[in-house]
């Protein structure tokens, strides 16, 4: 029994050593501000997480420049135009629109209509060479064929 304790608590002090951080806020709006950017900040490692749920490394950077930032007396927005000037608009959940983002819309679009209507260009001479398979081949490929069908028969 004694050794079964002992190996609980054992256990339950491994917990005890994960890292929590302590922060210290002036007041209670920069606290406010401090949790809404980390939660509308994208982690450019982690990509889908936002940066007050990951444990990437450069998102523990990300969170300490949005408290330093703060404690400086900078705005929420100066903050995200710090963090996308640093890393990219990729931090943001909402980016701009830009050429870049219209091209990552626009060119696969364009691409399965382009591929839309050469399918259906070529489906006539499918179906025409179905109906008719000797509309496929040359003059001498249609003399040489019925010739051998002439040999066939007699």
């Amino acid at each position: 029994m004694k050794k079964l304790t002992a190996l609980f608590l054992l256990l339950l002090s491994f917990s005890s050593t994960a890292v929590i951080d302590a922060l210290n806020f002036s007041s209670v709006e920069q606290e406010k501000d401090y949790h809404a950017l980390t939660q509308e900040l994208r982690c450019p490692q982690c990509q889908n997480n936002n940066i007050a749920d990951s444990n990437a490394t450069i998102a523990v950077d990300m969170r300490h420049k949005v408290l330093e930032l703060l404690q400086e007396g900078h705005s929420k927005q100066d903050v995200v135009n710090y963090m996308v000037e640093r890393y990219g608009h990729f931090v943001t959940y909402d980016p701009p629109l830009t050429v870049a983002t219209i091209a990552l819309w626009v060119i696969p679009t364009m691409l399965v209509i382009l591929g839309v209507v050469v399918l259906f260009r070529r489906q006539p001479k499918a179906v025409q060479s179905a109906v008719d398979p000797e509309s496929m081949l040359s003059d001498d490929e249609k003399q040489r064929l019925q010739d051998l069908l002439k040999e066939k028969t007699s």
